[in-house]
């Protein structure tokens, strides 16, 4: 399966739709997927809107629980590749990345005029 880098920066906002769900091996058995290393793959669903557009949903495979994604919360996806997959007559596209960290929220500005005035 080949895979397609995805430029991320054109994206726009990227936010945790769903929060981090352990991958599905086997349904039958809930068997939970491994990666290479022995580490559970986790999938998080991100809502991507570029300008103008409506909203999609993604989901995005990652080796290792994403810590501090929370639901409703923006997101940095570092190394996020795209494959094209195709069983019998189903297709698509699934995402992998190699890490999905929270965006710190950014400074209030009533704590940044705060200092030790006279």
């Amino acid at each position: 399966m080949q895979s397609i880098p995805v430029d991320t920066s054109r994206l726009g906002v990227l936010r945790c739709a769903v929060g981090p769900e352990p991958k599905i091996a086997d349904f039958e058995s809930k068997e939970v997927k491994k990666d290479r290393d022995g580490n559970t793959v986790y999938t998080v669903a991100v809502t991507v809107r570029q300008d103008g557009r409506r909203v999609s949903v993604i989901e995005i495979a990652v080796s290792g629980e994403p810590k501090g994604v929370v639901e409703g919360s923006e997101v940095r996806v570092t190394g996020l590749e795209a494959f094209a997959w195709a069983m019998g007559d189903r297709h698509g596209i699934s995402f992998r990345a190699a890490a999905i960290t929270p965006v710190p929220a950014p400074a209030s500005s009533a704590s940044a005029g705060k200092g030790g005035g006279a």
